[in-house]
């Protein structure tokens, strides 16, 4: 069974939205660091939000602008990513990480220990 479970990805038309989510059992996802990134063909893996499941705090990347949120439901284990006026540059496959190890880094980067998910298409075309 997988550790990380998303969902939510899908086609948009440009300046629409869409909530990714990311579903983990419940010993992954206390304490926890959590981050989404995204990856398009031929394009280098980019890391947009950072998540701590204790306390909330959020790290964005600057290149988000404001447009995407990350968010809890402590109740079902699951990290959200509302993301807004979307762009034709956000077409990507969207990942969620689990980084067991407690607290988020000073930056965004992939898991030392921990998991990813099967990552979500989202598509923005009109």
């Amino acid at each position: 069974q997988a550790q990380l479970e998303e969902s939510g990805g899908g086609l948009v038309q440009p300046g629409g939205s869409l909530r990714l989510s990311c579903r983990a059992d419940a010993l992954t996802y206390k304490y926890n660091c959590f981050a989404w990134f995204r990856q398009s063909p031929g394009k280098e893996r980019e890391g947009l939000v950072s998540i701590y499941t204790h306390d909330g705090i959020t790290r964005y990347a600057p290149t988000m602008g404001g447009r995407f949120t990350a968010s809890l439901d402590n109740a079902k284990n699951t990290v959200f990513l509302q993301m807004n006026s979307l762009e034709t540059g956000g077409t990507a496959m969207y990942y969620c990480t689990a980084h067991l190890g407690g607290r988020c880094f000073s930056e965004i980067r992939a898991p030392d220990i921990g998991y990813w998910g099967q990552g979500t298409q989202v598509t923005v075309s009109s």
